[in-house]
């Protein structure tokens, strides 16, 4: 009989608690092992690149270094590890973010052991996975959507990416230029931003992202 073929995990987060509790969790589900946890970032990059586990489980609100930091290291040391970051923060903006930045996965720490074992086994396979926390979320806000707050939650990962330049003050030649995309598939995006978060011009949206102080 051939043997299961197991998923390496590696954990990323600097509470020994939390570690502890994804280990037990995971600890009997067949198909899976953990072949490293850290609690460190820095430390957390050479064991990525010595290990090249298949999945790494990384907390986003780790310090001194946060979890977007690690992600990047991770990443550069060992591309082929898929990523799934967990977090406090439910908001769908924060999770489209993450998987901007290269992530695979985002689950939040309400998450049930069963979706992190959905999460685990669906990233590996190569799919995405949003937690059903974030995904109720999105969806109550799209089905909210006649109201006339601006909600940069409604963007796309396209958009969210698009927003990033324009509100840094590029123009829609640059924007093009750096996106390898025309000028008007940009003034398209700019007016589909626009028109999502209910605000008349470019000057407003630019004012709302930096009053809000959004990370993009």
């Amino acid at each position: 009989m051939t043997p299961i073929k197991k998923i390496s995990i590696m954990l990323v987060d600097d509470h020994t608690l939390i570690r502890e509790s994804w280990r037990a969790m995971l600890a009997t589900v067949e198909n899976m092992e953990i072949v490293a946890e850290c609690g460190d970032g820095r430390l957390a990059g050479e064991l990525a690149r010595n290990g090249r586990p298949d999945i790494v489980l990384l907390d986003l609100t780790m310090k001194p270094m946060n979890g977007f930091e690690v992600l990047k290291i991770i990443r550069q040391l060992s591309p082929l590890s898929k990523i799934i970051g967990l977090s406090m923060r439910s908001e769908p903006v924060f999770a489209k973010k993450l998987l901007r930045s290269g992530a695979k996965g985002y689950l939040t720490k309400n998450s049930p052991r069963h979706e992190m074992i959905d999460a685990i086994n669906e990233v590996n396979k190569g799919n995405t996975y949003i937690c059903q926390e974030v995904q109720t979320l999105q969806s109550r806000q799209t089905s909210e959507g006649d109201n006339k707050t601006p909600d940069i939650n409604c963007l796309s990962v396209t958009e969210l990416q698009l927003l990033s330049l324009l509100s840094g003050g590029d123009t829609s030649k640059e924007i093009a230029v750096k996106s390898g995309i025309s000028v008007k598939t940009v003034e398209v995006h700019r007016h589909n931003i626009l028109k999502k978060m209910k605000l008349k011009s470019t000057t407003a949206l630019i004012c709302y992202v930096q009053s809000h102080a959004l990370e993009l």
